[in-house]
């Protein structure tokens, strides 16, 4: 399927500004896409590396993306200099809806969920200028099924591998996009975060990856896990690109409660940057999460000396874990996940597979080839026990 739409996203355009990009390096194609005047150009040598990664036999086949959006170069000619993205690629986690393609988090029981309608967050989008060029693969169904899952697994895309090195995990839930950002296969992706899937896979692939505080962005069309902690936002390359997309995505939803305040809050947030002097920022130091391999306890001392020559004012914080907030807060994912992902799935236009949490267990058991490979579902049936 993903190389059929790929193929099909490649033909429509004439590439006579780029000679032979099968034979570029993908370093040379990471370079000219981000030297790129023209969008179209940009787009076409993003799709390259797309298929120069994640597609050849011989390349490292990443995984990262799952399917591309075939009428991404055209919109790219169209969106040149449209809104403060001006055509930029972006890539979209694919628990996100978009009208050209099936969203399906990752799971064979949605793989046919074609809704033909944009998330309210990828409609902002392309209004500024945003061109979605494909699906991110990610931990399946957000990485809320068990907790013995593998991060960056799902049954629709495989696999994501960490471009640094792929013996390695890309953390998750947001894996494709973070592994797809620091792979140069877009210009930015969208992920989505309940509890650490936007910044794990930000922080292991060494992108920029932005949580924004929840109400800042709608959530409507949005797979869902819990109302109280889920958002999208920003995976990028640099904190600027990443202030792009979240002041193109930010901004009130009548569809969702939570974001009625946003538009207060949402703005141009490259405003908000300054490149010169960390004065007057105070952050907090949890010297306690940080670990104890050598190796990173030294690169860690020596990114709070850079920060605190910049300007910064670093405040030690003394935090223990609680273990009774910890049981607390998985006690109310529980009751969000099947009252929130069955009204999800409830509310899908068409016949989907599934209408319900027990549907989907369901669905795993029948397909446990597939589905129940790798690990169970030990999350879901706990969750759909709870009334």
């Amino acid at each position: 399927m993903r190389r059929f739409l790929l193929a099909a996203a490649l033909s429509t355009l004439a590439q006579p500004a780029v000679a032979r990009p099968e034979r570029r390096t993908v370093d040379e194609l990471v370079s000219v896409a981000a030297q790129s005047a023209h969008p179209a150009v940009d787009a076409t040598m993003r799709l390259n590396i797309i298929a120069r990664l994640d597609d050849t036999a011989d390349g490292p086949q990443l995984n990262a993306v799952i399917a591309v959006n075939p009428g991404a170069l055209q919109a790219a000619g169209d969106l040149a200099q449209t809104g403060i993205l001006k055509g930029r690629t972006v890539l979209v986690k694919d628990n996100i809806e978009t009208r050209e393609l099936p969203t399906t988090a990752g799971s064979l029981a949605l793989k046919d969920n074609a809704t033909g309608r944009d998330a309210p967050l990828i409609a902002r989008l392309r209004a500024a200028g945003g061109v979605v060029l494909g699906k991110t693969n990610l931990s399946e169904w957000a990485n809320i099924r068990s907790p013995n899952s593998s991060s960056g697994w799902s049954a629709t895309g495989g696999q994501t591998k960490n471009p640094h090195a792929t013996d390695r995990n890309s953390c998750g839930s947001s894996s494709g996009s973070g592994a797809a950002i620091a792979a140069g296969m877009a210009w930015a992706a969208i992920g989505t975060e309940t509890d650490g899937s936007i910044t794990c896979p930000a922080s292991v692939n060494g992108i920029v990856g932005f949580k924004p505080t929840v109400g800042l962005v709608s959530r409507t069309h949005i797979v869902p896990i819990s109302h109280s902690q889920d958002t999208a936002g920003p995976m990028a390359g640099s904190v600027k690109d990443a202030a792009l997309v979240l002041s193109a995505i930010a901004g009130a939803d009548p569809a969702d409660a939570a974001t009625l305040a946003a538009t207060r809050h949402a703005g141009d947030f490259t405003q908000g940057l300054d490149t010169a002097s960390l004065a007057g920022l105070r952050i907090g130091v949890l010297r306690k999460m940080a670990g104890s391999h050598a190796g990173v306890t030294r690169l860690f001392d020596q990114a709070l000396a850079d920060l605190k020559a910049g300007g910064a004012e670093l405040v030690e914080i003394d935090y223990e874990p609680d273990s009774a907030m910890y049981r607390d807060e998985g006690l109310v994912l529980y009751y969000e996940l099947k009252h929130d992902l069955g009204a999800y799935l409830r509310g899908l236009p068409g016949d989907p597979a599934v209408r319900s949490l027990a549907d989907v267990i369901a669905f795993n058991r029948a397909h446990a080839a597939e589905e129940l490979r790798w690990f169970g579902q030990e999350t879901f049936e706990k969750a759909d026990k709870l009334d």
